[in-house]
């Protein structure tokens, strides 16, 4: 079973993922994060609490336009946390940006996507994801 965790802060976006998941049997349990702050604060775990996300076969989408603290910011303190920093992240944006696409892969992460405007591209997607991400060996 892998725990996906859906850093994103548009409803519609999450309830493309959500529809995209059920379309494609995609069963893996999905945590829902509205901005890096958010998604920190889950896979940290708070005052004390462990983390909502099961540790072992983690796996981050990450949008990277979003308020409080944006995909890079989050990929950057992500990185710096000894005890996070090995959960693999694949970018999923509407960002078509060399800059941001730079600065993503500067920051290790696994993927670079740019979200499909048809909703069965984006349902293959998703299963394509799932497949791969199912095969690999995790920690």
């Amino acid at each position: 079973m892998l725990n996906i965790l859906l850093v994103e802060d548009d409803e519609v976006d999450v309830m493309t993922v959500k529809r995209a998941f059920k379309k494609g049997n995609i069963t893996n349990p999905l945590y829902l994060a509205g901005n890096g702050i958010e998604a920190l604060a889950i896979l940290r775990g708070t005052l004390g609490e462990p983390s909502l996300i099961p540790a072992e076969r983690r796996l981050i989408l990450l949008d990277l336009n979003m308020p409080k603290m944006n995909g890079i910011e989050f990929l950057h303190e992500l990185r710096a946390d000894s005890t996070i920093k090995h959960i693999p992240v694949v970018v999923l944006t509407t960002s078509n940006e060399e800059r941001d696409r730079v600065q993503a892969y500067d920051f290790n992460v696994a993927g670079y996507i740019l979200k499909p405007v048809t909703f069965s591209t984006f349902v293959d997607l998703m299963i394509t994801l799932d497949k791969y991400w199912s095969h690999c060996e995790m920690s």
